[in-house]
Parts: structure tokens; sequence; C-alpha cells
């Protein structure tokens, strides 16, 4: 049976003075997963186990002792689960604390260490803020940037790069997995046009884990970068794929002890780690029946919209996850209906632009006219959220979409 969906939002806290006191309020329905996924109870289990002194809470980089060899284990353990699956070699996987820092390593690390290689760099403008924003400072170091714009799908065509590309083009970074969209890229053929110009290819697939087929090998993948909080997994935690070959250089950002092949050092946490590897390898085994779950719960939300007029997704239907639903809600404002929504956890794009009122430069990327930009929001569901979520949402959604256009009247 699945677990509730409904989470304590974030920024609320009590003690356990005034939780024993007072009777637990009613949570919101989470309905945010594209910002963050509640951690899997099994791997939280699995977590527990390399905290406290009488557990395995050792540096795994002590060597000299041998709770630190079997603390290397556990982390050579989780390796191997990401590892396997995107189909690398346990050795080309280095852990940092997030798909934010992972980006930063590849895009930094790469242009850095290839300087000779050239000094071009192609990716999108709707990329994440964490490319979007290291291109920017790649910019002010005297790297070139060529920003490509997408179709109204979301989606950069291998034609569109190959126009890009050029003789001193020393790398490409396309995400896998639109964060606001949902919108999917051919990471294959995009990585085949950038190898015939003789760059490398990066994809952000935090979005993408468990959710479309990920093969490093097989789509010629040369960075990719991941995260534990969006597959189930801890925050704090993600990894960087780097291909083991000669021309897949990249140079450190983090310095002092030369962990993770001199690519990334700082002691690593064990705990974390354990939870990521375990959240990759439920993922694996389940990965179809989520994908089966969260597809019906999607049908089950569109159809309770359909009655509902002056709905426009921005969300394309096709080539696209179906966790992630991006909604454009005429005559409404998108931060008067998140108001009004106060016990449905949504969002109106990225966690990482949330404190703007600007609307999503994903929206407008796309060319969504600004008035339905702000009038946007990003529903995903997950592992977790179950039919009476839906349906329950689908009263408050409608009542207050409703409400609103009334008032504007």
């Amino acid at each position: 049976m699945l677990a509730s969906s409904r989470l304590p939002p974030e920024g609320i806290y009590c003690t356990l003075e005034s939780m024993t006191m007072t009777s637990t309020p009613s949570l919101p329905i989470y309905l945010d997963y594209a910002a963050t996924t509640p951690v899997d109870g099994r791997v939280a289990e699995v977590m527990q186990r390399y905290l406290t002194v009488d557990q395995l809470f050792a540096n795994p980089a002590s060597r000299s002792h041998m709770l630190g060899w079997q603390a290397e284990q556990v982390v050579e353990q989780a390796r191997r689960q990401v590892a396997d699956m995107i189909g690398a070699d346990p050795r080309e996987i280095v852990w940092t604390s997030g798909a934010t820092e992972a980006n930063n390593l590849a895009l930094i690390g790469f242009m850095r260490a290839n300087r000779e290689r050239g000094m071009h760099l192609v990716t999108s403008s709707i990329e994440h803020k964490a490319v979007v924003d290291t291109a920017k400072a790649l910019e002010s170091e005297g790297f070139e940037i060529t920003w490509l714009t997408p179709g109204r799908d979301g989606r950069i065509t291998p034609e569109q790069l190959r126009a890009a590309m050029r003789d001193d083009t020393a790398l490409v970074s396309l995400m896998a997995v639109n964060n606001e969209l949902g919108s999917i890229h051919d990471i294959a053929a995009l990585a085949e046009v950038t190898h015939e110009f003789g760059a490398a290819f990066h994809t952000d697939a935090a979005q993408a884990v468990g959710r479309i087929p990920l093969d490093v090998v097989a789509q010629h993948i040369d960075l990719m970068s991941l995260s534990g909080h969006k597959a189930y997994g801890p925050k704090g935690v993600g990894a960087l794929y780097v291909k083991r070959h000669p021309d897949i250089r990249v140079e450190a950002l983090i310095h002092g002890g030369g962990h993770e092949r001199g690519m990334r050092s700082g002691t690593l946490p064990t705990h974390q780690i354990a939870g990521m590897g375990e959240a990759f390898n439920v993922m694996q085994q389940q990965q179809d029946a989520d994908q089966a779950h969260i597809s019906a719960l999607r049908e089950r939300f569109l159809s309770g919209l359909s009655n509902l007029e002056g709905i426009i997704p921005n969300s394309p239907l096709e080539n696209a996850v179906p966790n992630i639903l991006n909604l454009a809600f005429e005559g409404v404002d998108g931060e008067a209906l998140l108001m009004a929504l106060r016990d449905v956890a949504v969002s109106t794009g990225s966690a990482c632009n949330s404190a703007s009122v600007d609307p999503s430069y994903v929206l407008l990327g796309i060319d969504t006219p600004r008035r339905l930009a702000l009038s946007s929001l990003r529903i995903s569901f997950g592992r977790f959220t179950q039919e009476a979520d839906i349906d329950h949402a689908l009263t408050l959604l409608r009542h207050a979409v409703s409400g609103l256009r009334a008032t504007a009247r």
C-alpha cells in the first residue's frame, strides 16, 4: 500500500514539546515532486546504519583501520548501484554534493581543462539555473557561449545543434528532461552530432533517472549530472559521471586531499551516499511500476480538468515524462492561485526561482505569452501520490480557479 503523499511543507518547524501538546495539523497534498521527492522508507532505513557510535560511522578515507575499510566498501557499493542505473563503470562515478555541483564541475571543470581544444560551449536558454548561471560564469572568464532557443515543445533538434557547432566547440550541455516542462531530449542524437565535431557531450539527468532509459554507452554520453533527492534519496548528495577516456579531462573545483580521482576533494558523507545508492537501486527495480502508476495519475488529473475551460498545456503531451505537468490557467494569476491552494503543494516553476515574482524564464523561453506564463502552475506527481490525492486536489483547484475568475470579472 502506498504511503501518504501529505508531507510537511518546508519552512515549518516545531519543538518536541509543542508536538506533544498540540494536535497534528492537516498536511498539504504534495504535488511538487519535481522540486524534491520524499526519501523512500527503504532508503532511510539504509542511511540510519551509518551515523552513530554503535554503527559504521567511520571516514571512508581512513585506510589505517577496519572501520574505515568497511565504510569505504559501503561507498563503493553505492557507487556501483548508481553506475548500474546508467550503464556506467563504477570508476566513472564522482560523488558531489548534488546535481548543481555536478553541473558546475562538468562545465567549468571541463572547459578549463580543455582550453586548448576550444573556448566555445553550446547550451540552451531553458536549462536548469545550475547550467545557465554556470555558463554565464564561464563567459566572465572569456569563454564563448551559444544559447540555443528551443521549440514550443522545449526541445532542441539535432539540426539546430549542428548549425551551432564550430571548429572550436569544446562542450555541449543539454538536459535530458526539462525540470519545468517534462520535455525529453533525444540525447543520443544530440551526442552523435556533438561528436561529429570532436566536442564532448554533457547532460543534466537529474529529472531523468527512473523516468527515461539512460545508458551512457548506448547514448554516447561523456558527462552526466545526477541527483539523489530527485530519485527518492537524500538531499545534499549527487554525482557526476565522467567517461574514462583520455579526451575527457575535468579540472577539480574543490581541492584538499585528492579524493574522487582528484576531481572532487572532501570527506565523503557515507550515510548520504549509501542513501543515494539505495535510492537508485530501488528506482531501477521498480521504475516500470512507478511510471505506470504516475502515468495513470496524470491521465486522471487531466481528465478531471476537462470540464474547466481556459486551460492551456505548456508541457508537451508527447515526448514528455508523465510526472511533470505545466499548465496555464487563463484569467488567473499564478501567485494568487498558489495562495488559494494552500492545501496543495504545487509551484509556479523551478524551486531555484521560487523567490522571484517574474514569470518563468523557461516558459518565456518557449514563447509562452507573458500573461500565460504568469498564470501557470507546475504540478508534479510521484511514487507516493494516491488517486485520492488527485481527486481532492482537483476539487480544490476547480474551486480556486472558478473563484478567482469570478472575482476578476
